[in-house]
């Protein structure tokens, strides 16, 4: 576990970087990753998926709004093992107005890629709540 809060830190996610075009984020496979039959299983790498997009989608959009998931999909392209250390690159493909689309790259330590993906976000004019602003910049990294 890591200090980020929600389901990033139960699967052990450090963020690395964090810019408006850019948010790296890093997890080492671990028992905890596996489905019944000992590989890792899809859901993780879906799920930093779209926790990475969703970050990376509030930090360009700051205090205009939050971000919601609307679309996840991801392909698994090779099998990682228990030990391998899993980095995951969102970049933005576009980002508008009343919506943003994110590319995802997960490659393993020696840069092999292990899945990819784009996530679809919503931007709802709401506003941050404090206590979530305060805690979602507290676990952002700082450059």
């Amino acid at each position: 576990m890591t200090q980020i809060p929600g389901l990033d830190g139960l699967l052990g996610v450090e963020h690395v970087e964090s810019s408006p075009d850019t948010f790296v984020v890093r997890f080492t496979i671990g028992d905890q990753h596996l489905q019944p039959f000992g590989i890792p299983h899809g859901g993780v790498y879906c799920t930093v998926h779209e926790s990475t997009a969703s970050w990376a989608g509030q930090v360009w959009l700051g205090d205009k709004g939050i971000v919601v998931g609307t679309n996840n999909s991801t392909d698994f392209l090779r099998q990682a093992k228990v030990g391998d250390t899993i980095t995951t690159t969102a970049t933005p493909i576009h980002r508008g107005r009343s919506q943003q689309l994110w590319h995802l790259d997960s490659v393993d330590q020696d840069g092999r890629l292990i899945a990819q993906g784009q996530v679809r976000l919503a931007n709802l004019d709401q506003q941050v709540p404090p206590e979530v602003l305060a805690r979602f910049i507290g676990s952002a990294p700082q450059e």
